[in-house]
């Protein structure tokens, strides 16, 4: 899957060298409102930020390939009603289908890939790495609806609905990301 999605990101970015119009160049930074489904759902208010690229295939539909740092993870209340803190964090690789449906509002959807960064989890004052028991890659599938100004100054709203992050063994219960994303970007 991580052959496929670099693949792909090589062939958009080969179609578009020769049409510098075609291609436009951002950042874009914003919340996350992270939780591990199913059982964690206290949502853990986090950040992303990081490059962008829109690439524009025809006047409606263009693909936007996404380097980001993302902050993931859940909060829960452990037996002693403390606040137990789960951090994930990720360098991830959105790649989004965009189209536009009326002037600069768009819809979008498309695979995403994020590499594991750190795994924590934060109880009573104390801290653990769980980067052995958490999967080296989340892979899973993005949803999303944007604005983009004329000026370059877009907001986008996205859902993102990741695999089981849990690298324990196969009889443990599954903990899969579930981020809401606020995001604020330019395109230069």
């Amino acid at each position: 899957m991580k052959k496929l999605i670099v693949f792909a990101v090589l062939v958009a970015f080969g179609h578009t060298m020769g049409n510098a119009q075609d291609l436009a160049f951002g950042a874009k930074a914003g919340l996350n409102l992270s939780t591990l489904q199913p059982e964690l759902t206290d949502s853990r208010t986090v950040f992303h930020l990081g490059g962008v690229a829109e690439i524009s295939l025809t006047d409606v539909f263009s693909v936007q390939p996404e380097l980001l740092y993302s902050a993931h993870g859940a909060k829960d209340q452990n037996d002693s009603n403390n606040d137990e803190i789960f951090k994930i964090d990720y360098l991830t690789l959105p790649i989004m289908a965009k189209y536009y449906v009326y002037d600069g509002l768009s819809v979008e959807a498309g695979p995403q890939v994020g590499f594991l960064l750190s795994s924590k989890q934060e109880d009573n004052g104390e801290t653990d790495d769980l980067k052995d028991v958490t999967k080296s890659t989340d892979i899973g599938f993005a949803l999303g609806v944007g604005y983009k100004l004329e000026n370059g100054l877009n907001f986008g709203l996205r859902y993102y609905l990741g695999s089981d992050v849990n690298d324990i063994d196969e009889d443990t219960e599954e903990f899969k990301n579930r981020v809401f994303q606020i995001s604020v970007g330019y395109f230069f």
